[in-house]
């Protein structure tokens, strides 16, 4: 009783960490520019405005995303990324933070690939994240596959499948994460599943 208990506990405080960490991040870095901004001496120039921070937020937001998705800027995420894991102590952090969000990939992360997972139903296909594979005792080779709820990728059922009968999905699995909070609406994500 007391595992399972745990189990509840720890699977909702991952669950309520992936669903507020970026926004509540997203919030708190735009109303520390705008704080930041509005009690500076910029807040005394003639064309300063109420929202200035909101808007260099914005478009800060915007030139990041066009960096990275330029070679160069990946290139570069790529080499701060390893940076970043080979610090003493917020490597291990980082990282951890990193498979929350749906970041990190392999054997050791959180979600481990994507998948489609044929549906019961109607005979179309669901978008799914790996979490463990096992093998049973007839020696069939079975996935655990987290099947999450768009646009809230953070609801969902958790199903244990045969291996051969998922597709595999050549998706990272923060563009499987990305696609299931925009509703399916990423073009990249889209082509990629249709492959």
């Amino acid at each position: 009783m007391t595992t399972s208990i745990q189990s509840h506990i720890t699977r909702c405080l991952i669950a309520g960490v992936v669903a507020i960490l970026p926004l509540g991040g997203l919030v708190l870095s735009v109303m520390w520019v705008e704080t930041t901004i509005s009690e500076s001496w910029l807040a005394d120039q003639p064309w300063y405005f109420p929202g200035l921070g909101i808007l260099v937020s914005l478009v800060s937001i915007y030139l990041v995303g066009l960096t990275l998705t330029s070679l160069i800027g990946r290139w570069l995420w790529r080499l701060a990324d390893s940076v970043l894991e080979s610090l003493p102590l917020l490597g291990s952090l980082y990282a951890t933070l990193k498979q929350i969000v749906g970041y990190g990939e392999g054997e050791g992360a959180l979600f481990q690939g994507v998948v489609l997972v044929p549906h019961h139903e109607d005979g179309h296909h669901e978008l799914g994240l790996i979490t463990n594979r096992s093998t049973s005792a007839e020696g069939v080779a079975r996935l655990t596959v987290f099947i999450p709820l768009a646009p809230t990728a953070t609801a969902g059922r958790l199903i244990v499948i045969d291996a051969d009968r998922v597709a595999p999905v050549d998706m990272p699995v923060s563009e499987a994460l990305q696609t299931l909070v925009s509703i399916g609406t990423s073009s990249n994500a889209s082509s990629d599943a249709s492959k």
